[in-house]
């Protein structure tokens, strides 16, 4: 059977994709080399704003909701801020939100095939041919959601993308978690980039990563040191590296029948490495970019494009200005940027999507290069 859309990848932007498609009462065919639920090292804050992109309640696979934040700098001088936000960041376990949005997708009649490895792709004449160890199957248009490592936009030929590779580290944890733990952040102990330590129902997803770049850090032995602060050992437990793909700037993201989307397509903020609320956006928008070419529209895949460029690259290139300044002088960025409380509910509101970057950068951007340039008072 020739299927109207094939999605390759069953994490957020795939699983959106599939929801929204199969919605729209399309044939949709998700292909995921994992068997699912597949573990996913991400430390799984979601902010609840997805929940307005979808008519179904998320929370089965919402493991804990945080509303407080605290910060640290070398593991000292914590600050904790409450999130006003209206409603309190999710702690998921990506095993469990991926699978429960797959499954929300194939009550609409999408089809799932896990653990289905993709091995390569040809364009005939109107639609595609995707080729899998269980043998070719057929659909009219292709959106790749196989992540940052996945071929797919190599395959279709995106040779050039503006890709900012950034390294993470994760480990999950077993623990007792209290209710009402915050979700930490430390900076200071890790050059250009973060720690953080996320609490879900039954233990700490720990990580750490850098955006930036420059020379290698010790990542295991930083890890090691910080969860010292929550009387944990991540020695005893698993650990993954990952890459992050974010967001360096406008790029061309479709192709003849295909988009990408996810971290396929760079969604993931450079400031904050956020990349699940991308994801599903972008998850969305392909879904009704593809929708609107089955009906024969034939300039909504390149709309597709200017969507996410505009809708989400425009604000990310504040979000990396912000990011250029911050991890350059971050000694200076946790003084004027995270122990002012004002600007901690600010950076919450533009996870919960009430605020864009756009509208504090010239503010935050001002605050950090004055207090780096004595005289010019801020």
């Amino acid at each position: 059977m020739m299927f109207d859309c094939i999605i390759v990848g069953a994490g957020p932007a795939g699983g959106t994709a599939a929801y929204h498609l199969a919605k729209q009462g399309r044939s949709v065919l998700v292909l995921e080399k994992e068997p699912l639920p597949r573990y996913k090292p991400c430390g799984g804050g979601v902010s609840p704003q997805v929940a307005q992109w979808f008519d179904f309640d998320f929370t089965p696979a919402i493991s804990l909701k945080v509303n407080s934040v605290r910060f640290t700098w070398k593991m000292e001088d914590p600050v904790e801020v409450e999130l006003k936000t209206p409603e309190p960041m999710w702690m998921v376990r990506r095993d469990v939100f991926d699978h429960f949005l797959v499954q929300q997708a194939q009550k609409q009649g999408a089809e799932l095939r896990d653990n289905t490895e993709v091995t390569g792709i040809q364009f005939k004449s109107d639609h595609w041919q995707v080729n899998t160890a269980d043998g070719p199957v057929t659909g009219r248009y292709l959106v790749a959601a196989d992540g940052a490592k996945g071929p797919m936009a190599k395959w279709l030929g995106f040779k050039e993308r503006k890709r900012r590779l950034a390294g993470a580290l994760e480990a999950e944890v077993p623990a007792q978690v209290e209710s009402g733990n915050p979700i930490h952040f430390e900076f200071g102990m890790v050059k250009n980039g973060y720690i953080w330590n996320f609490p879900k129902a039954d233990g700490y997803s720990l990580g750490i990563g850098t955006f930036r770049g420059g020379e290698p850090q010790d990542m295991k032995a930083l890890l090691a040191e910080y969860a010292t602060l929550f009387g944990v050992d991540v020695k005893s437990s698993q650990q993954y590296g990952h890459p992050l793909c974010l967001w360096d700037g406008n790029q061309k993201l479709h192709t003849q029948n295909a988009v990408l989307a996810g971290e396929a397509a760079c969604v993931v903020d450079p400031f904050t490495a956020e990349g699940i609320r991308p994801s599903i956006f972008s998850g969305m928008k392909a879904a009704e970019a593809i929708n609107q070419s089955l009906t024969g529209d034939r300039s909504a895949l390149e709309r597709y494009t200017q969507i996410i460029n505009q809708e989400w690259g425009e604000d990310m290139a504040w979000a990396q200005r912000i990011a250029g300044v911050f991890y350059r002088v971050p000694g200076i960025g946790y003084k004027v940027g995270i122990k002012r409380p004002s600007a901690t509910e600010r950076m919450g509101k533009i996870l919960c999507g009430e605020l864009r970057y756009a509208d504090v950068a010239n503010r935050a951007i001002k605050r950090l290069t004055s207090s780096l340039i004595p005289g010019m008072g801020g």
